[in-house]
């Protein structure tokens, strides 16, 4: 069995372009997201104040909001951001930022994953001005997200087990359980 994988060299900024190919996110597509971002400004009071209406009324997540109008302003620039149009090495530089961010505090992945359905809903609901294309091309770019938020705790992990092994091409074989 191969133990080298080529998704294994795709790092940092490089994985926004890969998500891009795989989930086939056009231009066309960056374009309609981009026409709904005054949208996206204005829902994004409603949004913050439902998630953080969510988090605060659950004991083990409100344990990880500190400065919750900071937190606030971060979550609704995020959100606009999705419907920005540029998913590029500068995007994806700021979303591996904020998943390093979620791994410095601890936060479990099994949080932000479970906030996706109000993200979506909200999302869902701006993208559907623009039709069904623009629902899709959301949802593509919420996924690149979610993957990319992600990386990081996996970069953790990593990182970690590499510091251990001496070796990353042994953590992740570790990892992959093989």
């Amino acid at each position: 069995m191969n133990h080298e994988r080529k998704s294994w060299t795709v790092k940092d900024e490089a994985i926004v372009r890969e998500l891009r190919e795989l989930l086939t996110l056009s231009a066309e597509e960056c374009a309609l997201l981009k026409a709904l971002e005054p949208m996206a400004r204005e829902a994004a009071p409603t949004l913050v104040a439902e998630f953080y209406e969510r988090l605060l009324s659950h004991e083990p997540t409100r344990e990880f909001i500190g400065d919750k109008e900071r937190l606030a302003t971060t979550l609704a620039n995020w959100f606009v951001e999705v419907f920005c149009g540029e998913y590029d090495d500068a995007y994806a530089l700021k979303r591996l930022g904020i998943g390093n961010v979620h791994v410095r505090i601890g936060l479990p992945v099994r949080y932000p994953l479970a906030m996706m359905d109000l993200i979506a809903r909200h999302g869902e609901r701006i993208a559907s001005a623009k039709g069904e294309a623009a629902i899709q091309a959301f949802r593509k770019v919420l996924a690149i997200d979610v993957a990319t938020f992600n990386q990081a705790y996996e970069n953790n992990q990593l990182h970690h087990l590499a510091e251990l092994t001496g070796s990353e091409r042994l953590a992740r074989r570790l990892l992959s359980g093989g």
